[in-house]
């Protein structure tokens, strides 16, 4: 992560709080795994390698949201914050677990994703079965293991505190889970979709960025930061203003970076995004321009190769160029604006003191203006 994003991040030691809580669960868990059997020591580590490259941005959002609304540094509910953070990650840790299997991606911040390391080691030590379906098994074991760690994290967060605080935060924290389970299925049944209308497949597109990514980058964080703040529904509905559209921007950000990210910033391969399939604002807002303007070629290229897992890095750049050419991406940089304004207008709407305020809107332009 660039350095400027890092210093937002470790504002007031919370990386190092939420780190603290996360190595108790990873320690838990090593526990747990040994007195079972040695064999289950590699899970372990796996959890802790994938809890170590977060950027900790959504723990950041959780704090400084509680710092907003009245949430004072070495008090009683500072701790129960830390790790509501630290059960954040570890939601996203078990998500990416499960994306990286659906997806086959290869590589996640720079290094083999555990589907591909479980199935490498398979066939190092010459085992029965097929590799592939021993690495699947076990990252899918892994994003279960890291999911049912996230609910601990919760409800130790929420324990001792005033039952309607700690239900409200609670609350937050389940819809955030279903939403991002259903925003995976819904992007897995809009890869399987035919091209049709360009607004109808950006209509999906924008459906999976809300319900898989926007809201629990951004929106859900802070408002479970308000809540165990015990901030009122006007607060929260304030949150939520603020959430959606910088979390819409957050996504968006990160389908450009897919396409022409460098990938030694973003850890993962050129294109993958486009051999997957990915049906993203911008591809629909690709496919719409080209289309508009009755360009049969650019249209062809693209409905064929988006979604052809054998494209090459020539195929790749093939449709880059037309990603850019059709004004495709220039449109998307200029909706990710639209939605920063729209998210800074409601920053300013809302009475939050400073410091928060201020590290607030540092943290919303690290989540978009970043390289990965």
């Amino acid at each position: 992560m660039p350095t400027a994003n890092a210093s937002v991040v470790d504002r007031e030691n919370l990386r190092a709080g939420v780190d603290a809580a996360l190595a108790r669960h990873v320690a838990d868990l090593r526990e747990t795994a040994r007195v079972i059997s040695a064999d289950a020591a590699p899970l372990a580590d796996a959890v802790e390698s994938m809890l170590a490259g977060g950027k900790r941005l959504r723990a950041a959002f959780c704090y400084w949201s509680w710092r907003a609304h009245g949430g004072t540094p070495g008090d009683g509910r500072e701790e129960p914050v830390l790790r509501a953070g630290a059960a954040l990650e570890l939601f996203q840790a078990a998500a990416l677990f499960h994306d990286d299997v659906m997806d086959d991606s290869s590589t996640r911040r720079g290094l083999p994703t555990a589907h591909h390391v479980f199935a490498d080691h398979h066939r190092a030590t010459g085992r029965r079965g097929a590799a592939r379906r021993f690495g699947d098994g076990a990252a899918i074991l892994l994003g279960d293991l890291a999911l049912v760690a996230s609910d601990d994290a919760m409800s130790r967060a929420v324990a001792g505190l005033p039952e309607p605080v700690a239900q409200a935060a609670h609350s937050v924290f389940e819809v955030m889970r279903t939403e991002v389970t259903i925003g995976q299925y819904l992007d897995l049944v809009a890869q399987t979709m035919p091209w049709g209308d360009p607004q109808d497949d950006e209509r999906r597109a924008r459906d999976v960025v809300r319900a898989k990514s926007a809201r629990y980058s951004v929106e859900h964080p802070i408002v479970l930061g308000a809540a165990l703040a015990g901030a009122d529904e006007d607060a929260i509905a304030g949150c939520r203003a603020v959430g959606l559209p910088l979390g819409e921007a957050f996504q968006l950000r990160d389908d450009l970076l897919g396409v022409l990210g460098d990938p030694s910033t973003t850890g993962k391969p050129t294109g993958d995004d486009l051999r997957e399939g990915k049906r993203t604002v911008l591809v629909a807002r690709a496919l719409a321009r080209a289309t508009a303007m009755g360009d049969r070629a650019a249209v062809d290229a693209l409905t064929r190769g988006v979604g052809d897992p054998a494209l090459d890095a020539e195929g790749v750049a093939t449709l880059t160029d037309l990603l850019v050419r059709t004004g495709a991406v220039a449109e998307v940089e200029q909706l990710i604006d639209e939605l920063c304004t729209e998210a800074f207008a409601q920053i300013e709407a809302q009475n939050w003191p400073e410091p928060a305020r201020g590290t607030l809107i540092a943290l919303a332009h690290a989540a978009v203006q970043r390289a990965a």
